[in-house]
């Protein structure tokens, strides 16, 4: 048996079956951490949202952005953006059942494998806070993501404020700042204030601000921290973080990483997987 934690899907199939092939996957033996956007801007979405259904007992996911976004996007809460491949998925016969069991993920997951203590999150977490506060924090999200009134969260998430965690927020601020960290973040200042406008290298990232696992008090930093969300930052396992988002959706790789043993293993970019909005 092998766990393997794969980078950013986004809706890049014939790229994720291909990753799988090469890691020789069995669905009755291994298992996958998926470590969010597993759907959107590539034109398998549907396709990659059926498998991950279809083989749920083989796999852990936490949900990003995208996923979030595309949520919103079947509910008629936001319209669909001009590069979104959401259709497909919005029409297909299961779509309520792909949706309803893509809203029941969470939002960081936890476990030790081979000794390691692990936490899988898309973008990120506030310095502030340790492992344990951030697993109660994803499950506020989660408890609103799984209500009978989740439409409401859904059209409260969008917003870059407040930018940086306080205990005593309250109400949605509260719920878009904990959303935003853990689907959103890239970098932020060495107090864990959050900045939404940058995407790029390390070389560039603004005056005052980090990465946001580099702040040198971060309070989760004894754990192994497995993420995606920044393309541009690529490959980066340092620091107990494994950063797997290396860019498959704009020409580049899909990377899993063996739980077990740190070990790395990628396929190309597809060419299938590009839809013609997407410009590489």
């Amino acid at each position: 048996m092998a766990t393997y934690a794969i980078g950013d899907i986004q809706g890049c199939y014939h790229s994720f079956k291909a990753l799988l092939a090469e890691l020789q996957f069995d669905v009755k033996r291994d298992k996958l951490w998926l470590v969010g956007d597993i759907i959107n801007r590539g034109s398998g979405s549907l396709e990659v949202l059926r498998w991950c259904y279809q083989h749920q007992d083989s796999l852990h996911i936490v949900l990003g952005n995208h996923d979030l976004h595309a949520l919103a996007v079947i509910h008629n809460i936001k319209p669909a953006h001009q590069y979104d491949t959401l259709q497909a998925s919005i029409d297909a016969p299961d779509s309520d059942t792909l949706f309803t069991w893509l809203r029941h993920q969470p939002l960081l997951h936890a476990q030790q494998i081979n000794g390691y203590n692990y936490a899988m999150v898309h973008a990120g977490l506030f310095p502030q806070w340790t492992l344990d506060d951030a697993l109660g924090h994803a499950l506020e999200i989660e408890a609103m993501l799984q209500a009978d009134n989740y439409k409401t969260f859904l059209a409260q998430m969008y917003g870059n404020t407040p930018t940086s965690w306080h205990e005593d927020l309250v109400e949605f601020d509260r719920l878009r700042v904990i959303t935003n960290a853990m689907t959103r973040m890239r970098v932020c200042s060495p107090t864990g204030e959050m900045e939404f406008d940058f995407k790029g290298e390390l070389k560039d990232i603004p005056q005052g601000y980090m990465p946001w696992f580099d702040v040198p008090e971060r309070k989760s930093k004894t754990s192994e921290i497995v993420c995606g969300h920044w393309s541009a930052l690529g490959l980066r396992q340092r620091n107990n973080i494994h950063a797997l988002d290396t860019g498959c959706l704009w020409g580049g790789q899909l990377t899993a990483m063996c739980l077990e043993t740190h070990a790395i293993t990628q396929v190309d970019h597809d060419a299938r997987d590009r839809d013609a909005k997407i410009k590489l």
